[in-house]
């Protein structure tokens, strides 16, 4: 067993003493495997990867440039020179003294990191040559790949499934691994067992971004041209058919438009362009091109998001979704969520598309590697959010289910019409709530510090009755939101009744369309059966319009 020093798992080294004044924390605890470590080693952390075919490993960065890992460990992907998992964080000490620039896995899985002097290391999965050793045997700890690689300063890493890229300080693409599609851009279709310059239509370009599929492979040019390359059986080239293709070939279809950035979902590509509109193409079963059907498309396909800028566009190979960020600060996510097809873009309410991948991504994995600076200056929402429920600066306490919550009278007047009326001449200094429960009040003074709501769909359906009753609109449409994103079988007819209590038509008739088309088994279910006779009586009538009992 090893031993634990005070805050940080594994190797006995000096801890550092992270403070919040002069460091931002990186948010990772939405991903589920942050939960087997301590609050103490969250807040050390500077840099992380969520990878694996569960999400079940990580690695990640401390503020003292320590590597850590943890997880299941398929096939040595820990790098810690054997298969065993664990669910302590342990020290990658063959990386000692190295700092990630970035990082991306593949499916076996096998990673690919460069570091910040521009070496590259790869290590795990490694069945069809896709660590660039020349070997195709398994490698447990991190091996330095410098094959055609030893002169260049390597700054992005993209895998597929099982083959792997890298973009040099000189524009230059070096690529190797499994070649069953032309994914490696040889020329041939034979697996590539060491790092190999993409040449053909590239040579003497200069490429500035790169992104793998499942089994293709996209390159960005400093002219926004896109080069592409490997299976294109669902049109994920762009090419406008779909034909396999071993030479990286150019997208005609985006002439005149200037490309900035590159992602690539399962089989399915993204492009934003400088002037911040989205293309997609490639295969659409999950509706992942957000184009509002789920037909696959072969040639670069617009992607409408309201009228706002597009400034980041997100997508990982191992999932069938897709994420966007505009310049205002909305994120959007279409495609595979939860199991469910989101065929548009969708508004959700979070801060980042990291949370997109998450929270509804499956599995749930990074799509890149997150990182945190230094900041010792925080916006005007940052110091709000950071000050609710703060005991020291409020001036105000809430009394729900013999628990406090702390705030601010004056914010709250500014936020909320309710306490802009309520406080006129009121001198109290605690309020007893009893009216609702303490994770749904706690909620809604929470979304006035900072304009979003973390809750499980049951509990926003609470939070949904407290902002009908003071007439949050606003919140209200958050509260239809994550209802709508937890919605199953199980629990369609109480969401149901829910919307209809509340008057919130645009979720009632989502709930219905979700009851019709899971019909057999929401009417098989305890909420279907105890449901109350008026509303299944409309139901019933509602359904029968819509021809939900026709043979």
């Amino acid at each position: 067993m090893e031993e634990e020093c005070p805050l940080v798992c594994g190797e006995s080294s000096k801890p550092v003493q992270a403070t919040l004044s002069s460091l931002k924390m990186l948010d990772v605890e939405k991903w589920s495997i942050f939960s087997l470590c301590s609050h103490e080693e969250l807040q050390l952390i500077r840099q992380a990867c969520v990878f694996g075919n569960a999400g079940n490993e990580v690695l990640y960065t401390t503020v003292n440039d320590e590597i850590f890992v943890l997880g299941t460990n398929s096939c040595g992907c820990l790098g810690l020179g054997d298969v065993q998992s664990t669910i302590e964080p342990r020290k990658l000490d063959s990386l000692s003294g190295k700092k990630i620039a970035c990082l991306s896995y593949g499916s076996g899985p096998h990673i690919v990191l460069a570091t910040t002097e521009g070496e590259v290391f790869a290590w795990g999965h490694n069945a069809y040559s896709q660590l660039g050793n020349g070997a195709t045997n398994h490698i447990l700890v991190p091996c330095h790949i410098s094959t055609n690689l030893s002169n260049k300063q390597v700054i992005e890493v993209a895998c597929g499934s099982y083959h792997s890229l890298v973009l040099t300080s000189d524009g230059e693409v070096f690529a190797w691994g499994y070649n069953n599609s032309g994914q490696v851009g040889s020329g041939s279709t034979a697996n590539q067992p060491i790092p190999r310059k993409v040449t053909g239509c590239l040579q003497n370009k200069v490429v500035v971004n790169i992104a793998c599929g499942q089994m293709c492979s996209v390159a960005v040019l400093d002219s926004g041209e896109v080069f592409a390359w490997g299976y294109n059986g669902n049109g994920q080239l762009g090419l406008g058919s779909s034909g396999n293709q071993s030479n990286p070939c150019r997208i005609a279809a985006l002439q005149g438009i200037r490309v900035q950035r590159v992602a690539c979902g399962y089989a399915h590509t993204l492009v934003l362009t400088e002037e911040g509109q989205v293309y997609a193409w490639g295969a659409n079963s999950y509706g992942q091109l957000g184009t509002g059907n789920k037909s696959n498309q072969s040639y670069p396909t617009p992607v409408s998001v309201e009228k706002d800028r597009i400034i980041e566009i997100a997508a990982c190979h191992s999932a069938h979704t897709s994420a966007a960020k505009t310049q205002s600060g909305h994120i959007y996510m279409w495609g595979q969520c939860r199991g469910q097809s989101v065929i548009l873009p969708h508004l959700t309410h979070f801060s980042c598309t990291d949370d997109v991948f998450a929270c509804f991504a499956t599995p749930a994995v990074t799509w890149r590697l997150l990182s945190v600076e230094p900041d010792d200056h925080l916006t005007v929402a940052e110091s709000l959010k950071r000050e609710f429920d703060n005991p020291n600066t409020a001036d105000l306490k809430f009394l729900v289910d013999g628990k406090y919550i702390y705030a601010h009278k004056v914010l709250l007047k500014i936020r909320c019409e309710h306490f802009r009326s309520s406080f006129e001449d009121s001198e109290e200094d605690i309020i007893e709530m009893s009216e609702f429960s303490y994770p749904v009040y706690r909620a809604f003074l929470e979304y006035l510090y900072t304009d979003s709501i973390s809750l499980s769909p049951e509990e926003a359906v609470g939070l949904l009755d407290l902002a009908t009753f003071y007439r949050e609109n606003r919140l209200k449409k958050l509260c239809q939101q994550t209802i709508k994103q937890g919605i199953c079988e199980e629990n369609a007819i109480a969401l149901l009744s829910a919307a209809v209590k509340y008057e919130a038509e645009d979720l009632e008739e989502f709930c219905f369309r979700f009851c019709i088309n899971h019909l057999t088994v929401v009417t098989q279910t305890s909420g279907f059966a105890e449901m109350d006779h008026d509303l299944l009586k409309n139901f019933i009538s509602k359904a029968s319009r819509v021809g939900a009992f026709k043979n």
